[in-house]
């Protein structure tokens, strides 16, 4: 027991210290940071070094900064301005979800998966990153342009698709998923109405009377993220739906603003274990069996998702540029795309040479497409200082 605490700090110190190392590197190289987390929890994971053999741990730590990442989105949002943006966005998202699971499940299919592996892919493949498409959007874009409301609008949408897909895929295992659906649909409008009516007679008198003690706001702020969180999975939805409406809850407040600042530190560091624990956590010892394939169907990923969602959003209405754009910014698979092959992988759906398959396309497409926004657009990552927008 005693070595425990050490043994923590000891994994704390091998991850940052690692990443300074490979951040400096990145940054004098003209690299996408992202991408030096990835690589590092590849070095030091189970399937490289060996430094750092309980990813697991890392990779629940990691997603608090997802949580974090959301709160901090939702108090930037006025509710007006989201929902809008929700209900223009919504038949683009159901057609460009249904295109990209056609896609995967075709090219799957051409390499020999049965036809419940190629769809369980096909659903992967439905969804872009949360985490890497507004940790690359820089702070400038989401408050004064219409891009950064079009990404997020998508990326919600697509976490509701996502949740709606990981039940269905629990009914057919037969785990409990069935159970669930009532209480589902009940979890919005509950999730909602718990957000306004404690934000407007609790939250707000509370941020009034004591909002020159700093601390008392840090500690109150993550305590409503991480309530909203844990109210939101009560009722089977994902955390991370729970605490964006937390934060948009609070986005008319004027205190919005300091919050999102004073917690930004916070999201970040958990933010690198997240990432860190994305690389550590694939097998090396299948790479040569799934290279190929894989490098195939990510390839086809990341050509095809910008083309996609460029063509939809133009015809919708939006110029070519913002379009294209965007769909680079959402040209990747998502870490709910890992969340459903490891789920499938739990409940037999899929074998687990062709799960690794999966799990390595994902991370290609991570890494591209971190360089191809990086370089060609404004993030707060970017090493050219013509694009660096916090």
């Amino acid at each position: 027991m005693e070595q425990q605490p050490h043994a923590i700090l000891h994994i704390i110190f091998l991850i940052f210290s690692g990443t300074a190392v490979l951040s400096t590197v990145a940054l004098f190289t003209r690299q996408s940071l992202l991408v030096a987390y990835i690589v590092l929890g590849a070095l030091l994971g189970p399937w490289g070094a060996k430094l750092v053999v309980n990813s697991s741990v890392i990779k629940q730590a990691g997603e608090i900064g997802i949580i974090f990442l959301l709160f901090l989105l939702g108090l930037h949002l006025q509710p007006q301005n989201l929902f809008h943006s929700l209900r223009k966005m919504s038949l683009i998202t159901t057609l460009s979800s249904l295109i990209f699971c056609g896609i995967a499940f075709v090219t799957c299919y051409a390499f020999g998966y049965t036809m419940k592996e190629s769809l369980v892919i096909g659903i992967a493949a439905m969804f872009s990153s949360t985490i890497i498409g507004l940790k690359l959007l820089p702070t400038t874009i989401l408050h004064h342009q219409h891009t950064g409301e079009l990404v997020i609008s998508i990326l919600l949408l697509q976490d509701i698709i996502a949740i709606a897909a990981i039940l269905a895929m629990q009914i057919i295992a037969d785990t409990g998923g069935s159970n669930n659906i009532i209480l589902i649909l009940l979890a919005f409008p509950i999730l909602l109405t718990v957000a306004y009516l404690f934000q407007t007679y609790v939250l707000s008198w509370l941020f009034a009377k004591f909002d020159k003690i700093h601390e008392y706001i840090f500690i109150i702020s993550i305590g409503w993220c991480l309530f909203m969180a844990e109210f939101s999975h009560a009722f089977g939805m994902s955390e991370e739906i729970g605490a964006f409406i937390a934060g948009v809850s609070l986005a008319s407040n004027p205190i919005s603003f300091y919050i999102a600042e004073s917690l930004k530190p916070l999201r970040d560091f958990f933010l690198v274990l997240f990432f860190f624990s994305i690389g550590a956590s694939f097998n090396f010892d299948y790479l040569n069996q799934v290279f190929v394939p894989a490098c195939i169907l990510a390839g086809f990923i990341l050509l095809l998702k910008p083309m996609i969602f460029s063509w939809l959003l133009y015809r919708s209405g939006e110029i070519k540029t913002v379009s294209w754009e965007i769909g680079v910014r959402l040209g990747q698979m998502s870490e709910f795309s890992l969340l459903v092959i490891y789920m499938a992988l739990e409940t037999h759906l899929i074998a687990p040479l062709n799960a690794y398959m999966a799990q390595a396309a994902i991370i290609i497409t991570f890494i591209a497409s971190c360089y191809w926004t990086v370089m060609r657009y404004p993030t707060p990552l970017a090493a050219s200082d013509r694009l660096r927008r916090d």
